[in-house]
């Protein structure tokens, strides 16, 4: 009787542990960093583990707070400001989710078109 606990106590234990480690990742571990450029002019994006961020899309400063979910974030509402900046291609001002898959995040917009995409910079 005892070694069935114990073996079903191990067993458990190796569950909860592994949906800990599944866990981590859907918190933003993949997701989370900095993406794009902060060369004058280009789109980038700081990405926290909470699903908060900031960025720019070339001219205009955002921030806002999203929602990670594996390898996606949802952006959520964010503030810009309202600048007009001749030249700039802005297209990440359009973006509502990301998906990141190894050091390319692909953003899309609000129809789910793909718009552009931010390598790693971290």
């Amino acid at each position: 009787m005892n070694r069935a606990r114990t073996t079903a106590g191990a067993v458990i234990l190796a569950v909860l542990m592994l949906a800990g480690c599944s866990q981590s990742e859907g918190n933003g571990a993949q997701v989370a960093g900095k993406w794009g450029s902060t060369d004058t002019g280009q789109p980038n994006l700081t990405i926290n583990s909470d699903g908060s961020y900031s960025g720019s899309d070339g001219c205009n400063t955002m921030t806002g707070k999203g929602t990670i979910s594996g390898m996606t974030i949802e952006l959520g509402t964010a503030a810009m400001t309202q600048k007009a900046c001749e030249g700039v291609d802005t297209w990440l001002s359009g973006a509502t989710k990301g998906t990141a898959d190894g050091d390319v995040m692909t953003m899309y917009d609000k129809s789910g078109k793909k718009i552009g995409t931010l390598d790693r910079d971290d």
